[in-house]
């Protein structure tokens, strides 16, 4: 099998990839993201993952690259990112509860040998339950999920945000649609069974 190489500092989307059994590198991708609130959300994400994918082609010059990148975007139609404190997270998780919003997640494969790529994106709705300022601060002391964007993780204590979730895979929700991982792998030959 061709060298796998995972273009993330993510360690949820380490975590994921690593449910597959292949073996991969990892390494930070050399391009920085930009949300740009004008660019529909599919296209910014798929935007954002091929090109973190790409950014790592001259340090793996024959290899599969996958980069993946997610939007949040909440029932306003805003979107959001990582709050990076209590105080963004705590405001984030209030204007969110009671209402539905959408994660956009794009993963990309790219072949550095060949130039070649594929992309695609997954969709994943979750509606979050009424909560009160109090549940929403033990959440976080409980939690902490600074680093996720929508302020929860659901792989944790977040489930219990949830009144209902909806979409073709839950991964998605956490940072990497594995679906469309094992796809796009075996686009390029990479049978994962």
């Amino acid at each position: 099998m061709r060298t796998l190489v995972l273009a993330s500092t993510s360690p949820y989307r380490l975590q994921l990839l690593r449910q597959l059994g292949l073996q991969f590198h990892v390494d930070a991708p050399l391009f920085k993201e930009e949300i740009d609130q004008e660019v529909a959300p599919e296209l910014q994400v798929k935007h954002l993952a091929h090109h973190k994918a790409k950014s790592l082609r001259e340090r793996y010059p024959d290899a599969l690259i996958l980069g993946a990148d997610q939007v949040f975007v909440d029932a306003r139609g805003h979107v959001l990112g990582k709050p990076g404190t209590a105080e963004g997270a705590f405001r984030q998780l209030r204007e969110m509860a009671g209402r539905s919003h959408v994660f956009y997640t794009g993963v990309s494969l790219f072949d550095s040998a060949s130039g070649d790529s594929v992309t695609d994106v997954a969709t994943y709705t979750v509606t979050l339950r009424s909560l009160s300022d109090d549940q929403i601060r033990t959440y976080l002391e409980r939690e902490n999920p600074l680093d996720c964007a929508g302020s929860f993780k659901i792989e944790g204590l977040g489930i219990a945000l949830m009144k209902r979730m909806a979409g073709d895979d839950y991964t998605a929700l956490i940072g990497l649609p594995l679906t469309k991982v094992i796809d796009l792998l075996g686009r390029f030959g990479v049978e994962v069974l």
